[in-house]
């Protein structure tokens, strides 16, 4: 299949360096001075493309997204920070019949550490003795802070049940690839849960594995979807 890159920093080169293994050859890549706006996503620069993976900077990410549902190409979107926009995505999406898959982290330990957490929160709910904490660190050039995914934790979280307060917090710092952790603790013991990135290469796999899942369909799916099926 034809895949193009909409984003071409580290992630994309990445992607681009791991796309054979999933049988993509990259036809096309696009960095931010080649798509202001969304210029660079038309007919004639996506005509033989099959789906695209989207890295690229949260205030750019709605534009790119009408831009690729217009032309009907799947996309896979692992931009963060731009979440308040997500309705539009979703609009665009089911306006043109395309499909989307989205996730503020594409690695499937972390994916399967939502849940870990989620079950955690519930379990806790029910115990006024315990505090809760979500705390991150990434690399220093890492743009959005609380990063997606913990935002994504927290979430799920309170959709799990829990109703008390959560200390949210966050270190940009070196060149970390990210670490996540949650914790709940009382003057008794501490429970943390925590899971450590070791380099962006986990992201990378997970979003050519969600490119070679979306090929062909139509719909707004998060990576969870594939990874656990929609009813979970």
């Amino acid at each position: 299949m034809n895949l193009a890159l909409v984003g071409y920093g580290k992630m994309g080169r990445m992607i681009e360096g791991l796309a054979p293994q999933y049988g993509f050859h990259v036809v096309r890549t696009l960095d931010i001075g080649d798509n202001e706006n969304g210029a660079g996503i038309t007919a004639a620069n996506f005509e033989n493309v099959d789906v695209a993976i989207e890295f690229s900077v949260p205030h750019a990410v709605l534009a790119n997204i009408r831009a690729l549902a217009a032309l009907r190409v799947p996309v896979v979107v692992g931009t963060t920070g731009w979440t308040e926009h997500l309705e539009e995505a979703k609009e665009a999406v089911a306006r043109h019949s395309s499909a989307l898959v989205w996730s503020p982290n594409y690695s499937v330990g972390v994916n399967v550490f939502f849940r870990l957490v989620a079950e955690a929160a519930r379990l806790m709910e029910s115990e006024a003795a315990y505090g809760a904490w979500a705390w991150e660190i990434h690399h220093s050039t890492k743009k959005d802070a609380p990063s997606g995914t913990l935002l994504k934790l927290v979430e799920e979280m309170k959709r799990s049940g829990y109703t008390h307060n959560i200390d949210v917090s966050s270190n940009r710092a070196g060149a970390h690839p990210g670490t996540h952790e949650i914790g709940f603790d009382s003057a008794a013991d501490t429970v943390t849960l925590r899971h450590t990135a070791r380099s962006r290469e986990g992201f990378a796999r997970g979003a050519l594995k969600a490119a070679q899942w979306v090929a062909g369909k139509q719909g707004f799916f998060e990576f969870s979807d594939i990874l656990f099926g929609r009813a979970g």
